[in-house]
């Protein structure tokens, strides 16, 4: 089958199943593993061009941990680093443990209890992520120090990873990963001198245009991908690495919601091929296994880490969620097993084992993490016991602003000196770079973003706005934004800009505030003063005066401010 037609004949089973599970209200990501199922080797076998899939998942792999570096600013380090290394070192150890003693019970060898064990420990960052994101959660306490332990979990998962590939070639183990560690460290060193004084002078040029903006975010994110796994790291930590270089820039929201839209595509390939890359066979003798160490990792997990994260001070309820994110094994685990069967460790049962388990694991903690809130209700009385009297508290993630400015050339300069004295939460928002360094260097609280990307609007509590003016020409952008926040928030007053009668009584028959029109204000208080001066050339002089230095106070360009120095004007 040509691969042009292979690709379209999957991505159309995936939109049927989806839609089916859309109606059913299930976890969509059970509908891409079950396309893979259906399109694979076990039923219509549709899938041939696995290479290109491959590539595919891989970019969506990248995105997705591309985006997640994003949020990892210092701030964030700094909030959840401790507990996540204390989490995630707490919880592979426990996991290990109890895991081998299970195993080891059921009759396995030792070696292949070890192998077992080791592969519940990881949790899956790519379904977790996706996951939170779909839950709008990844900015939430238990989010943030979430996905801080599943990356402690990855660089585990990758060092042993290495000393199993090592063992394999009949090299020192100890020494590769040492190697491995140093080569880590000078990436890192220069990562660090590129992020520091490199990267703020081309995001600032690329961010002229947003193309070439998201060009950019797109070839960082997987030429970092494709450096990490050429120097023996995963694309995983590649992608993570690029995302947290560029955390501290002004763009980075802008670049987080454009990256968004490739993500959510190219995941889709990711959960397809998991599923056509199942196996079935063998599975009656390794039922009972199957179950008990599926249902130690569904319950077994998430309870080691309420445990660890109730020492360390956190509520039950943070500690509850952050615990479902640990209640399926990843793609890491997968991996790790099938390399060994690779190398004669351990023989096709254990890879069958757990395989099965990670089906059934990621399946039903989709549904665990979908339905969390549900969950925790009936448990949080019982949940109490791991809980200390004094816990850290959990902030939202959606940000709190009473007014948003959209726009900051012309017209919305004239609303800086309001927001200057109100005592407003507020933020003005730009897509000229120029602008939003005016703003900093002037002290006002402003942000690079795209008024027309709906992931980036998403991030703000829409319903605690009372105020939002766009000065923005663009009139798609308007309705765009009118209809968004009247939607969410029918009480919030909303200015916004027109360019015609005919659009202005538009915009007010879609419950528009009030409607700026530049090309009739001018005008009409033209008219205005005429009418209150009549032609007296004094009072005009009076107010030209004034109008000139308003004007001056704006940043005027270049050329009108040497004109009024040389007074031509």
């Amino acid at each position: 089958m040509e691969t042009f037609i292979e690709v379209s004949v999957i991505l159309g089973i995936a939109t049927l199943i989806a839609w089916v599970m859309q109606l059913l209200r299930q976890p969509l990501i059970l509908g891409h593993i079950l396309t893979g199922i259906i399109a694979g080797p076990l039923l219509f076998n549709v899938v041939k061009s696995s290479d290109l899939l491959d590539i595919f998942s891989k970019i969506g792999i990248t995105a997705l941990l591309f985006i997640v570096g994003l949020s990892l600013n210092p701030r964030m380090l700094r909030e959840v680093g401790k507990v996540s290394v204390y989490a995630g070192i707490g919880q592979v150890v426990f996991t290990v443990l109890f895991g081998f003693l299970i195993t080891y019970s059921f009759g396995f060898s030792w070696v292949a209890s070890l192998y077992i064990a080791v592969a519940l420990t990881f949790s899956s960052t790519i379904i977790v992520m996706k996951l939170l994101s779909d839950r709008g959660d990844l900015g939430k306490l238990y989010g943030k120090i979430s996905v801080g332990f599943l990356l402690v979990q990855d660089l585990i998962a990758t060092a042993i990873l290495i000393g199993i590939a090592t063992m394999g070639k009949g090299t020192n183990a100890g020494v590769e990963v040492m190697w491995t560690l140093e080569k880590g460290t000078i990436i890192i060193a220069i990562l660090y001198v590129v992020a520091r004084y490199v990267l703020p002078a081309l995001t600032k040029s690329f961010a002229q245009s947003q193309e070439f903006l998201l060009l950019f975010s797109i070839a960082w994110g997987m030429g970092l991908a494709a450096l990490f796994q050429w120097f023996g790291f995963s694309i995983e930590v590649g992608a993570l690495a690029a995302g947290v270089t560029l955390a501290s820039s002004p763009y980075h929201y802008e670049i987080s919601a454009k990256m968004k839209l490739l993500r959510d595509f190219f995941i889709v390939i990711f959960f397809i091929l998991l599923g056509a890359r199942l196996s079935f066979v063998n599975i009656s003798h390794l039922l009972l296994p199957t179950i008990v160490l599926s249902l130690f990792v569904l319950i077994g997990n998430p309870l080691i880490l309420l445990f660890i994260l109730g020492r360390l001070g956190y509520s039950r309820r943070t500690a509850f969620m952050a615990g479902l994110t640990v209640a399926q094994i990843s793609e890491f685990s997968l991996v790790l097993i099938i390399l060994a069967g690779e190398l004669g460790h351990v023989g096709p049962d254990v890879v069958s084992l757990v395989i099965f388990v990670g089906l059934i694991t990621i399946s039903i903690s989709s549904y665990m993490m979908i339905g969390a809130d549900a969950l925790y209700a009936p448990l949080k009385d019982v949940l109490g016991i791991f809980e200390k009297k004094k816990t850290h508290p959990e902030r939202g993630r959606k940000e709190i602003y009473d007014v948003l400015l959209f726009g900051c050339h012309r017209l919305g300069q004239d609303f800086l000196p309001y927001l200057r004295k109100s005592k407003n939460r507020y933020l003005v928002i730009d897509f000229d770079p120029a602008v939003i360094d005016a703003l900093e260097t002037r002290g006002y609280a402003c942000r690079y973003g795209d008024a027309e990307d709906n992931e980036f609007i998403d991030d703000f509590n829409l319903k605690k706005l009372k105020l939002v003016v766009s000065t923005l020409p663009d009139e798609a952008t308007n309705e765009f934004l009118l209809h968004k926040i009247k939607k969410a928030n029918s009480k919030c007053v909303v200015v916004v800009t027109a360019q015609s009668v005919e659009r202005a009584l538009y915009l007010y028959g879609i419950k528009a505030d009030y409607v700026i029109m530049p090309h009739y204000l001018g005008g009409n208080y033209a008219s205005l003063l005429v009418s209150k001066y009549g032609l007296k050339s004094s009072l005009f002089k009076r107010e030209r005066e004034k109008h000139l230095k308003h004007l001056q106070e704006r940043h005027l360009p270049l050329d009108l401010k040497k004109a009024l120095r040389n007074g031509t004007v």
